[in-house]
Order: structure tokens, then sequence, then C-alpha cells
């Protein structure tokens, strides 16, 4: 039996049709709700649809204010929402849609504050039972990092790991754990996973960033594919870095005004976007890019590379471009161009030429992507 078409996808915020929201956005004085959420990912879902793309991640806001604890009138709302749940998880697998979550940056279970962890644990049981009340398989996850280094790395891994067996066990069965950018590493992933069995999620981009015990990258990336059972196809991450200079404000001292725009700061050379004019307060600085910032783009040549170096290997990607389903848009047609093997394992072919080539030449929107900030949990 010939295995499907893998999947691509991108987190959480439309930007081909201004207007669509991910989620209820209201503030809590205004009731919002988790029902109405799903409305929004009705919505989501048509274009999902139309765009023919078969994976999405949700905002971790889905159900907002689900788990504050200063406001108990939205705790009970996932279980309110059960009809609403079961409806919008049987119309993601009819058009056969690919879920996730991704919480944010502070569900950290390995906090050594035992209050942290606690509203973590909330946080990833009510994601949890959200997936559950959709009804979905093994392949809807949830998402998550090591968490804080907090000085030491090492017991900071080890107390992920001693927090595993207690996790609630639909969290259990949902979590999956990815290793970062600044703190944790790949090999330390591998580590809490021999410790624990959590599968998980390789990311490209933060594989090159922080890779101090010298992996290699294919043995790795088989490694962490084997993590996940025989029978639910592995999921990876894959973004390009951003390579543009980055701009900067800062704060203009007098002896930098006028002429000395250029002028050396500490005795180093200084690129500003303009003159800084005489009794200017800000300026506006020219700085290299950094490696961890993601582009609104994927690049598809590293894309392709990437591809073609795992070639034999089973999974989907999540794309975590900061132009979201615009860089899955415009990825797709860049394939045919430069990748048609590569294009093919995603069930992209020649005879879509025409269409996906109109679709790039549509590509147009108000949205900066350049203003969002670059966190690849949640948003």
């Amino acid at each position: 039996m010939t295995a499907p078409p893998l999947r691509l996808g991108f987190p959480v915020k439309v930007m081909g049709v201004p207007g669509l929201k991910s989620n209820d956005t209201r503030r809590w004085q205004k009731g919002p709700h988790l029902r109405c959420s799903l409305e929004h990912i009705d919505r989501i879902f048509d274009y999902l649809r139309k765009k023919r793309i078969g994976m999405y991640r949700f905002s971790s806001d889905l159900a907002p204010y689900a788990t504050h604890p200063d406001m108990p009138q939205f705790h009970s709302m996932v279980a309110e929402s059960a009809a609403e749940l079961r409806a919008i998880g049987r119309r993601a697998r009819e058009l056969d849609l690919r879920l996730s979550f991704h919480p944010s940056q502070f569900v950290l279970i390995n906090s050594p504050d035992p209050a942290l962890t606690q509203k973590s644990v909330w946080d990833l049981a009510s994601q949890a039972e959200m997936l559950d009340r959709m009804e979905l398989g093994p392949e809807a996850v949830l998402v998550t990092h090591v968490g804080g280094v907090y000085g030491d790395r090492a017991e900071s891994r080890a107390r992920w790991a001693k927090a595993w067996p207690a996790l609630p066990e639909h969290v259990r069965r949902r979590l999956v754990l990815e290793h970062d950018d600044i703190r944790f590493s790949a090999a330390d992933i591998l580590w809490i996973h021999e410790h624990t069995g959590v599968r998980l999620v390789f990311d490209y981009q933060h594989f090159w960033c922080l890779n101090p015990e010298r992996l290699e990258m294919l043995p790795t990336l088989r490694r962490i594919l084997a993590t996940w059972p025989e029978t639910v196809r592995p999921k990876l991450h894959f973004s390009s870095p951003r390579t543009e200079l980055r701009e900067v404000v800062r704060a203009v001292k007098p002896a930098q005004a006028g002429a000395g725009a250029k002028r050396a700061r500490k005795g180093e050379a200084e690129m500003t976007k303009a003159v800084v004019k005489p009794k200017a307060r800000k300026k506006t600085v020219l700085l290299p890019p950094i490696w961890t910032g993601h582009a609104d783009f994927t690049n598809p040549f590293e894309f392709a590379r990437f591809m073609e170096d795992a070639a034999g290997l089973e999974f989907d990607v999540m794309l975590e471009g900061k132009a979201k389903d615009i860089s899955l848009l415009k990825l797709r047609p860049d394939l045919l161009r430069y990748a048609p093997g590569v294009a093919a394992r995603f069930g992209i072919f020649a005879d879509e030429t025409a269409a996906l080539e109109a679709e790039e030449a549509a590509l147009q929107t108000t949205h900066d992507p350049a203003g969002d900030e670059d966190v690849d949990e949640a948003a």
C-alpha cells in the first residue's frame, strides 16, 4: 500500500485572508468562549480545504482564560463545548487535517517552582482534553520544550524526566518534546526520551543553532523519528533563518548626533539607517542578523536539500516561517520549479503548475510579518 503524501502545515495565524481570526480574542470582561473560537476555526478549515493544506497548529489561547487561576468562571468552558469540539474533530477527520497545539513558552514542567509546574500541567491537561474531545488520533499532539536551565542544565533536564510519570495520562499520551535553539539540544531531548519514552520532534533551524555535542544531522533525525510508534507518522519543524540587517532603535547620546552619527560606539563602527540629526533622541541602528530568528519565508533550496538528504524517511512538516500560510503557498510552486522530486513527496505534481503559479501571483497581504515576535510556541 502506497503511503499518503507528506503534509505541509503552518501555525495559528492565517495571513492570506485579512481578518480571519484563530481564536476568540475578546478581553475577559466580554465573556470570550471556546465555542466562539471554534467558529473561527471552522472558517479556517474552509480556507485550508480551499488551499489544499493538510496540517494546522491551533492557538494556545483557543480556550481563552480556561486555566486562569483567578477566573473560575472560565474553567468549565472545555467541558461546556463538548459537542462543538466533537463536531470540529469530525470535520478535521473528513478533511484529513493533522492538528496540534504548541503551548506557550511559559509552560514549564521542569520549573523548580512547584506552583509554576502545577499551572503548566493544568495548561497541558486543558489542551490535551480538547484534542481528546475532538476524538483525534495519536498524530494530534502537544509540542513543548524542556524549559529553563535554572543554572544547572543537567539537573533541569533530569527534573523534566522526573516530572513525566506524574503527568496525567491524557497529557503523556499527547505530549511530544522539541529541542530548542539556545538551551536544550537534540542530545538533551534524546537523553530525556531514553529516561521517559516521550516522543520527540526534530527542528531543523534549532539543530543548527544549538548542537554543542556536534551530532550529525541525519543520524540524529533518524533517532528522533524512531521515537514515534510505527503506526504514527512523525512530524518535524522547518524554518529558515533571517538574513537581513536588523533595525534596532536606541537612545542617542549627545556626542553621537549630527556629523558623529556613524562614529564609533565604544570605539567600533556603527551603521545607522539615516544620519542622526542634532537634538535627536533616538536612532535606528543596523545590525547583523541573529540566526535564531525565523525568516518570513522558507528558503526553497535549503528545504529541497534537506528533503533530498532525508530521502526514504517519512514525516509531516510544520513550516514556521513568519509569513505563516503565505510561506507555505510560496514554497509549493518553488518546489515544482527547483525540486520536482521533492514536490512529488508532498503530492505536488506538474499538472498543478499553472494553478500554483496563479496562486503565487495572487499572494498579496497588508500584514507585515517583520513586526511579529520570533516565538515558535503558540503564535
